[in-house]
């Protein structure tokens, strides 16, 4: 077999079987195939496509190219659930403890923030002490004994998508449907875990800029997951603003706190509650949705997904009284409001705007070696639909740094004011199964 011809082959249009896809993906991974031919092959992919088997088996074999989790050792059911990224994303952090506390298990994987999304281990890090990387008999007795745990992905899993990821960012092939199904969708397998919930965002705050696409990715994704055997289904949500109130690290772990104390930002408390809701369906403990929203209400009533954070957070060497107490979080020495200048309504906060300028304030890394401030990042006041006047403050700026000036301009150029009254939009768009 040779290379050239599986780049030919589909560069006319053709379907690559199941030996021709594994012969490339470890052929890359065992050094044997160059960048320049796997660059060539991914661009014919992006013009050509791939059919559902082809991507079925491209996500089978990368997914088995390196290390894979055997979550045996659990009892019960696995939950997983995973998000495309977006701005004010601290899904996790509450949600997690939510179904834990509900009597489903989450072993979850997660990974760090770069660039205008941020990411659920940087953020679980602004907890003093906590560990984000444990081994894996502390793992897997750590979710046996109290159903959660929350950590980093071993450097072993997948290692066809690191190789590949690179590559794509470089050669213009990103945006390739069955490329970017397929590096989200093997590294969740290998993860181990028996049902996974996909959270896919769109906006111009998240990777997928429409619902259309976004529809394609969720609904490929499903597919992959099911005949791959993992019942796999699918949200999704908008990201045409950042999700609750919080952006930033600190920030975002104290509106977590504040949801599962059940005074979190509507839009942030219904995403929580509806995708909980599908999770514990999936882990046959509640026979519909309805019933597991009313659980997953009664234990953010009772105080059990709090207790249920505070147990992790504390088996990982984190610093609990925290939780109990976020006031204890410490705040950023600038703290700046931004005031509107005209009269009207919210029609748009431009959550990449929002992103980029929460990075740029010291909340975020533009590179993977890039130190981030946990205290910095931005607070929305208002949200799309609210109604301002002139001097209302429309958010404010948490920072440790001096002279922002275009920073903050940046921000109130996010905000979108109109003349006309706007309808609030909802958190979820599609429920794919």
């Amino acid at each position: 077999m040779r290379m050239v011809d599986i780049i030919t082959k589909k560069r006319d249009g053709g379907i690559l079987t199941r030996e021709e896809i594994s012969f490339f993906v470890n052929g890359y991974v065992e050094n044997k195939i160059p960048d320049y031919q796997i660059s060539a092959l991914m661009m014919a992919i992006l013009f050509k496509g791939m059919n559902k088997e082809e991507i079925v088996n491209l996500t089978d074999i990368m997914e088995h190219s390196g290390d894979t989790m055997d979550l045996s050792k659990i009892k019960g059911i696995k939950v997983d659930k995973h998000s495309t990224g977006g701005v004010g994303d601290k899904t996790s952090i509450a949600l997690g403890p939510m179904v834990a506390a509900c009597g489903a298990k989450l072993a979850k994987m997660s990974g760090r923030g770069l660039g205008h999304t941020g990411g659920t281990l940087d953020k679980l890090e602004s907890i003093p002490g906590m560990k984000v990387f444990i081994d894996e008999e502390q793992f897997f007795k750590q979710v046996n004994d109290i159903g959660i745990a929350i950590v980093g992905q071993t450097s072993k899993l997948v290692p066809a998508d690191k190789k590949m990821y690179a590559l794509r960012d470089v050669t213009g092939t990103v945006e390739s449907l069955p490329l970017i199904a397929s590096s989200i969708m093997s590294k969740k397998l290998a993860s181990g875990s028996d049902c996974i919930l996909l959270d896919v965002k769109f906006g111009n705050g998240a990777f997928m800029k429409t619902f259309e696409d976004a529809k394609k990715l969720a609904l490929t994704m499903c597919e992959i997951g099911n005949a791959l055997n993992r019942d796999t289904r699918a949200v999704l949500t908008d990201m045409s603003q950042p999700l609750g109130l919080a952006i930033g690290n600190a920030l975002e772990v104290k509106e977590a706190i504040d949801t599962l104390n059940g005074h979190g930002p509507k839009d942030f408390e219904e995403l929580c509650l509806q995708s909980g809701a599908i999770m514990l369906e999936q882990a046959k403990i509640v026979k519909n949705e309805e019933e597991g929203r009313q659980k997953l209400i009664e234990v953010i009533h009772n105080g059990k997904a709090l207790e249920k954070l505070c147990e992790m957070v504390k088996y990982q060497g984190g610093d609990e009284s925290y939780i109990l107490h976020p006031e204890k979080f410490e705040l950023a020495k600038h703290i700046i409001p931004i005031i509107s200048n005209k009269d009207g309504y919210i029609k748009q906060i431009v959550a990449l705007k929002i992103g980029e300028s929460s990075m740029k304030l010291g909340g975020g890394r533009e590179t993977f070696e890039d130190v981030i401030d946990m205290a910095a990042g931005i607070v929305l006041n208002k949200k799309v639909g609210d109604k301002v006047n002139v001097g209302d403050i429309l958010c404010y700026a948490h920072t440790n740094k001096e002279n922002i000036d275009d920073i903050l301009n940046e921000i109130h150029e996010a905000f979108e004011i109109v003349d006309e009254v706007v309808s609030k939009p909802n958190s979820i768009h599609l429920y794919v199964k």
